[in-house]
């Protein structure tokens, strides 16, 4: 499975400590930066890992801010990302039971790098519920549909 990663300066040390985590647990990491320390616009970074969500060359995407919440935000404006801010391994395994979430956000000055391994993990190893849950994905992609034929 390919995971992609991206950060701002406040996710920038979570998202290198997932890397090593990710990639001893031997999933492909790509890293869409920043490759340094400095400050940086969450949105330019998000949306690189999103738009190769959306275009199929990614599985999965990891997205690091101070909270989350900007990346977040930034993940559900790109076709087929139902991205989840997760602060709990809970929250991480209903995002992909009810919501087949498929992009992760989380708070870099929230959570411990620890506990992030661990929504991490129940993130990527939960699968689907499909069912009713399936009939309420379809809806919110319609709707999105409708929202990029303006």
């Amino acid at each position: 499975m390919k995971i992609g990663l991206a950060s701002d300066h406040a996710g920038y040390y979570m998202k290198k400590y997932l890397a090593q985590y990710l990639k001893k647990e031997g999933y492909e990491v790509i890293d869409f930066g920043p490759d340094i320390l400095k400050k940086v616009d969450y949105p330019d970074y998000g949306a690189r890992a999103s738009m190769a969500l959306s275009n199929g060359k990614i599985d999965r995407a990891i997205l690091i801010c101070g909270t989350g919440i900007g990346m977040s935000i930034i993940a559900n404006r790109f076709p087929d990302v139902r991205a989840a801010l997760c602060y709990t391994p809970f929250l991480a395994e209903i995002a992909r039971l009810h919501n087949d979430a498929n992009a992760l956000a989380l708070g870099g000055r929230i959570i411990a790098n620890e506990l992030a391994c661990e929504i991490v993990r129940v993130f990527l190893e939960t699968k689907f519920g499909g069912g009713r849950h399936l009939r309420r994905i379809k809806k919110i992609e319609k709707l999105a549909l409708h929202r990029f034929e303006k």
